[in-house]
């Protein structure tokens, strides 16, 4: 093991005691707030120090194992010993390594997927419905729960805008790489010529605020429409002004909601996700900033960034910031978004590590 992660990992072992400490005084005990809040750190760090005197008693094993190796009639069981020691040695040193590295707290919130139809016109609509049909099914894969908070639909199919509400378990740390910009290139259904065009759209995912940690919206500071909602074509036309859209003007943030049935249900989700816009603003622009100092492979999460491009006559899903390339397109556009998840993921961990590695050498 790198010297830099024991260091890191004696540090866990010294901080549970100070825990265990803190839990045990009657004025913490006391302070609800307070004790929740050791209580998770708790929590975190009895599972990392608990590994790691794991992996010190898979060393000392080794190391008796070894010594063993000299007595002949022994020489068999130890054998059998370091080849089992060493194997979980290496799967304790990978399960430690990213359990220290730094944890997203909103990573375990529900998200916001906002997807807007960009260059391409017709085609770059029924894209963007395409798009939704696929994280709609992941999510249905995984268990999760998808409402849409407001849509505006295509004339000829799909959407120039859609907003999702997923909810579950760690939503956003799942899909927060998939911000940026999606490019698809294929033959659209109007084309008698059979040439690929080009359209792109963009998704944003936002992590759902929290109500006690959400950013004050002063009510000088918004203006608050309400409208008829209407579905396309026509369709699910209310009698009443049901739909609400809400402008933040300091900023020319938008939201609106038509989706509930009231007035009142629409105003609170609209005021939800005009929130969740107003922190991914502020995200973003810190996230570019750091991007920009450490070049990470992940990027911003810009809307500018063209992240991925999906390919239909070659069959082809190409993730242009992890260089991944996969050949099952109409699956993943089916909702089997595992790999692709998986493997950002994987390089977003590596990058950190790599950091935390630099870290500890500075």
């Amino acid at each position: 093991m790198k010297p830099f992660l024991r260091s890191q990992l004696e540090r866990y072992a010294q901080r549970l005691g100070e825990l265990d400490f803190l839990l045990s005084r009657e004025d913490i005990m006391a302070d609800m707030a307070q004790y929740r809040t050791i209580s998770r750190e708790h929590a975190e760090v009895t599972q990392i120090a608990g590994r790691y005197a794991r992996y010190q008693q898979r060393e000392a094993d080794l190391a008796g194992a070894r010594e063993m190796l000299a007595d002949p009639d022994m020489a068999e069981m130890a054998q059998e010993e370091i080849t089992s020691a060493e194997a979980e040695l290496l799967q304790l040193e990978d399960e430690l390594q990213r359990l220290l590295l730094p944890k997203d707290p909103d990573d375990a919130r529900n998200a916001f997927v906002e997807i807007r139809a960009g260059t391409g016109g017709d085609e770059s609509a029924l894209f963007a419905g395409d798009l939704t049909r696929m994280y709609m099914r992941y999510a249905d894969r995984v268990g999760w729960k998808v409402e849409v908070v407001s849509e505006n639909a295509a004339e000829l199919g799909g959407y120039k805008e859609i907003v999702l509400r997923i909810e579950g378990d760690h939503v956003y740390g799942a899909l927060k790489f998939e911000s940026g910009g999606h490019r698809v290139q294929r033959v659209p259904a109007t084309e008698t010529q059979g040439r690929i065009h080009t359209s792109a759209c963009t998704v944003a995912v936002m992590p759902e605020p929290d109500e006690h940690e959400a950013i004050k919206l002063n009510p000088a500071d918004l203006r608050i429409d309400t409208f008829r909602a209407s579905g396309a074509g026509g369709q699910h036309i209310n009698k009443t002004d049901s739909a609400v859209r809400v402008v933040h003007l300091p900023t020319g943030i938008v939201a609106e909601c038509q989706d509930g049935r009231s007035q009142h249900s629409n105003k609170a989700k609209a005021l939800q996700v005009l929130q969740a816009r107003i922190q991914e603003k502020e995200r973003s622009e810190r996230a570019a900033k750091e991007a920009a100092l450490r070049k990470g492979l992940i990027g911003s999460g810009d809307r500018s960034d063209r992240i991925r491009t999906y390919n239909f006559p070659q069959g082809r899903l190409t993730d242009h910031r992890i260089n991944l390339t996969l050949y099952k397109l109409q699956y993943v556009m089916d909702g089997d978004l595992a790999d692709v998840l998986q493997a950002l993921a994987h390089a977003r961990e590596a990058e950190q590590l790599e950091e935390l590695e630099t870290g500890a050498t500075v």
